[in-house]
C-alpha cells in the first residue's frame, strides 16, 4: 500500500463496486466472462467476511441479451436496447446469483432509473430497500432499468448510476473497475509520456481537460463519466477509486496496492450528509419535543415518537423539518421519517404502537440520529 490512510479498502464499512460491460461480457461472442466473475465473487466474499458490506452496480445486460435476440453488432435503437436488456438481465442476475452462492452470499436484484434518485419518495424507498438488504447480509445487484427507461430518464452510463447509489447509501468507497488503471495526464494508449495521477482532491477544469472519449466497444462510459461520478462522490463525502478490472481478482489486487487513482473528499459521508441537512434543505414543518427528548437529542439519540408533543406545518416523509423545544426554540434539524398527518397520529406514543396507529410498521424513529443535526 501507499501508506496513506486515506486510500485503500481496509477499514471501509460499505463499498460500492461498479463493473462495466467490457469487463463482464465478451463483445464479439456476447458471452459472460465466467472466470472473471468467479474471481470477483471471491473478492466480494472476502470483504464481507471482513465485516464489510458490498453493493455491486453491474453493466452487461444489453451486451448479453442482444446476442440471444440476434440483434447483431451495430448501434441499437432505444427499443432494441430495452429488448436486449430484458433478455440479458435474466442471464446476468442468474450468473451473479450462482457465482455468489458458492460463497454463501445471497444476491438481490434492484433496477433503478434516474427518477428513482431524483424523486424524493422513490429515492427514500430505494435507499430503504438497499439498507434492508444490507442488514440481512445480502449483496444488492444494481443496474439501470433499461427495459423501461427512455432517453430522457436514463443515467446513460453506470459510472453515474454508481455514484448516485454510493451517495444514496452513504458508502465509504466507490470502486470503478475499468479497462484502465486510473486517471492519467493524457490518454496512455496514445501518449507514452502520460503519467498516472494517484490522488485527486478536487475536480478542476485542468483535470476535466485530461479526460478522453470512451473507446469503441460494448461500454458507454469513459474518463469523462468517471470524473462526473467523482464529483458526486466528493460532494457526498465518499472516496472513489479508478482501478484496473481486466485482470483476475481485481479487488484483491487493489487491496494489495495495485496501481489506481484515488479521489479523496474533504469530509466523511456522515459529515457531508449532516452538512447537507443543515445548510441545503429548508424545513417544511416542525416537530415540537418535550424536555426529555431535547436532552436525549443532545446526547446523540434519535427522536422517538414518545418525545414529540406537537407537529407544525405540512410535510411528507423525507422532507426536512425543524425540531423545536417547548419554548419554540429550534434545537435541531433533520429528515422526517413520517408525513405530517402520520406524525400527528404517532406523536406521544411508544414505538411498539406505531403499526396499530398507522396500519403499517413504519420506522421506529421520527428522525434517526444519522438524519439529525443539532444547533
Amino acid at each position: 500500500m501507499t501508506g496513506d490512510t486515506e486510500v485503500g479498502l481496509e477499514g471501509a464499512r460499505r463499498v460500492v463496486v461498479k463493473i462495466g460491460s467490457s469487463l463482464l461480457a465478451d463483445a464479439e461472442r456476447g458471452t459472460l466472462r465466467r472466470r472473471w466473475l468467479t474471481g470477483l465473487a471471491k473478492d466480494v466474499a472476502a470483504l464481507v467476511a471482513g465485516g464489510g458490506e458490498v453493493i455491486v452496480v453491474s453493466s452487461g445486460a444489453i451486451a448479453l441479451g442482444r446476442r440471444d435476440l440476434g440483434l447483431g453488432n451495430g448501434e441499437l435503437r432505444l427499443e432494441e436496447k430495452q429488448a436486449a436488456a430484458a433478455a440479458g438481465m435474466i442471464r446476468l442476475a442468474h450468473a451473479y446469483q450462482e457465482t455468489m452462492a458458492r460463497h454463501a452470499l445471497k444476491v438481490a436484484q434492484v433496477l433503478l432509473t434516474l427518477d428513482d434518485s431524483e424523486d424524493r419518495r422513490r429515492y427514500l424507498n430505494a435507499r430503504n430497500t438497499l439498507e434492508a438488504l444490507l442488514r440481512v447480509g445480502a449483496v444488492p445487484l444494481i443496474n439501470e432499468n433499461d427495459t423501461v427507461a427512455t432517453d430522457e430518464i436514463r443515467f446513460g452510463d453506470n459510472d453515474r448510476l454508481a455514484s448516485r447509489v454510493a451517495a444514496m447509501v452513504s458508502a465509504d468507497v466507490l470502486v470503478l473497475l475499468s479497462d484502465i488503471d486510473g486517471l492519467y495526464t493524457a490518454d496512455p494508449r496514445e501518449d507514452d509520456s502520460a503519467e498516472l495521477i494517484p490522488i485527486v482532491r478536487a475536480i478542476t477544469p485542468e483535470l476535466e481537460a485530461m479526460a478522453g472519449r470512451a473507446r469503441p466497444g460494448v461500454g458507454s462510459g469513459g474518463m469523462v463519466t468517471k470524473l462526473m461520478a467523482a464529483k458526486g462522490c466528493l460532494a457526498a463525502g465518499c472516496r472513489m477509486v479508478i482501478a484496473d478490472g481486466t485482470k483476475a481478482r481485481p479487488l484483491q489486487r487493489l487491496l494489495s496496492g495495485g496501481r489506481s487513482s484515488w479521489f479523496i473528499p474533504s469530509a466523511t459521508p456522515q459529515t457531508a450528509r449532516k452538512r447537507w441537512i443543515a445548510s441545503a434543505l429548508q424545513p417544511r414543518g416542525a416537530l415540537v419535543v418535550d424536555t426529555g427528548a431535547a436532552r436525549a437529542l443532545k446526547a446523540g439519540k434519535s427522536l422517538l415518537p414518545a418525545g414529540v408533543i406537537g407537529v407544525e406545518g405540512r410535510f411528507e416523509r423525507g422532507d426536512a423539518v425543524a425540531v423545536k423545544d417547548a419554548d419554540g426554540h429550534e434545537v435541531a434539524r433533520g429528515i422526517s421519517a413520517f408525513s405530517a398527518p402520520d406524525s400527528r397520529r404517532v406523536m406521544g406514543h411508544k414505538t411498539g404502537e406505531i403499526e396499530d396507529l398507522l396500519g403499517y410498521r413504519g420506522r421506529d424513529e421520527m428522525i434517526h440520529r444519522d438524519d439529525l443535526v443539532l444547533h
